[in-house]
């Protein structure tokens, strides 16, 4: 899909300091190097599948189907993997990979602290030093996430620059990188920043789509009509639409957090309301205020108010490959809280801006016709955030 130097399309790219470009090179010759190596894909397979639990399940939601009344909805359970979330995909590729480059120190940045726990995890694991940075705003949110990364044995450095949330996380993250190269992996967790990182994370989380494809096959004997996930960076919508990309009756939905609305300035829908512009070492959509400057971001999930999209989910867009649709708050909660309530599944309340659109279009869709929706992580962290948004009391 990319040409040479991480290109899709006018988008991607490596706008990076002078001091990085030696550590992108070194990453991007050892990932050519090992994606390929058999040894490296049988330890990765292993830890997939006796560490993390993979393959994830693909379950029939049958009482969100007739609640609904139309399409057949599956739910791709990616909440179900070790660490809760999809994270653990890309994080345990990427520690193995640092691991034989001789990195001895993994860094990472985190919104809503899933990626963060994940290589938290990884680290632990295989006996690396890990120091994690969130923005300030996000430890308050994701309190518990906190906590999970320290026990583990990571360190966590809260952010207060900018805003405060996960676009500062990743330029401290960034930062933190340029002094440390020798002995430090730059876990990066979406599908963003500069080549060769939005390749590496959709190849390592392309694993959703493949297991997706299978999985219907067997239940089904067809592929579904349409394939959906929420998008902050990208990175678990890049890993359940990239071994759909080729089939072009499946329709693929990418469902961005609109926060407030889309006619506000408190948005993170990129797609919707965003621009061309470079940031974080790539070309890419980005919101951004009159004068080109990106634009503080809104979301109620800490894992999606992130200004920018990856650079191979804006090429899908432009060449209309891909939809990408904006979910408010508002439509996220109930959406958090209607699955919960019939399926008896807590989704993260990124994951429920996905079933909010499925909400929407499944019962206009004939009883048929067959839609995927990737949970990418569970709910556990998001209940305090969603009753106090209910205006609840609660005690943590």
């Amino acid at each position: 899909m990319s040409n040479s130097r991480g290109r899709f399309g006018q988008h991607g790219g490596q706008y990076m300091p002078e001091t990085l470009m030696n550590a992108v090179i070194e990453l991007e010759e050892a990932y050519n190097h090992y994606k390929d190596d058999p040894e490296f894909n049988r330890e990765l397979t292993e830890l997939f599948n006796e560490y993390a639990g993979r393959p994830s399940r693909l379950y029939y939601a049958e009482k969100l189907t007739k609640e609904l009344g139309g399409a057949k909805i599956y739910l791709k359970r990616e909440d179900l993997n070790h660490t809760g979330s999809h994270k653990i995909n890309n994080v345990l590729g990427q520690a193995l990979l640092a691991k034989k480059m001789g990195k001895t120190r993994l860094i990472a940045e985190t919104g809503a602290g899933q990626h963060g726990v994940a290589t938290a995890t990884a680290a632990a694991l295989l006996d690396m030093e890990c120091v994690v940075f969130m923005g300030e705003e996000d430890t308050k949110r994701q309190a518990l996430n906190v906590y999970r990364m320290k026990l583990l044995g990571s360190e966590v450095i809260p952010v207060k620059t900018g805003t405060a949330t996960l676009k500062d996380a990743v330029s401290e993250a960034m930062r933190e990188w340029t002094n440390r190269i020798d002995d430090t992996h730059y876990c990066l967790g979406s599908v963003m920043g500069p080549h060769p990182f939005p390749t590496i994370v959709r190849d390592f989380q392309a694993v959703i789509s493949r297991e997706i494809k299978q999985q219907m096959l067997e239940k089904e004997g067809r592929l579904p009509d349409v394939v959906m996930a929420c998008v902050g960076g990208g990175s678990n919508a890049m890993g359940t639409f990239y071994n759909f990309i080729e089939d072009k009756d499946v329709r693929l939905i990418g469902c961005e957090a609109a926060g407030r609305g889309v006619d506000t300035f408190e948005t993170a829908a990129t797609i919707a309301t965003g621009r061309l512009g470079i940031f974080h070492g790539m070309k890419s959509y980005f919101c951004q205020d009159k004068y080109g400057q990106i634009a503080p971001v809104y979301s109620i999930s800490a894992g999606l108010d992130y200004p920018g999209i990856g650079p191979e989910h804006a090429w899908l867009h432009d060449i209309g490959r891909a939809e990408y649709v904006p979910v408010t708050d508002d439509e996220a909660v109930n959406a958090f809280e209607f699955l919960s309530r019939v399926e008896g599944i807590i989704p993260a309340i990124e994951s429920s801006h996905a079933v909010a659109h499925a909400m929407k279009i499944a019962p206009t869709m004939d009883k048929d016709k067959i839609i995927v929706i990737t949970v990418s992580g569970r709910g556990d962290k998001d209940c305090a955030a969603i009753a106090r948004y209910r205006g609840e009391e609660i005690y943590e």
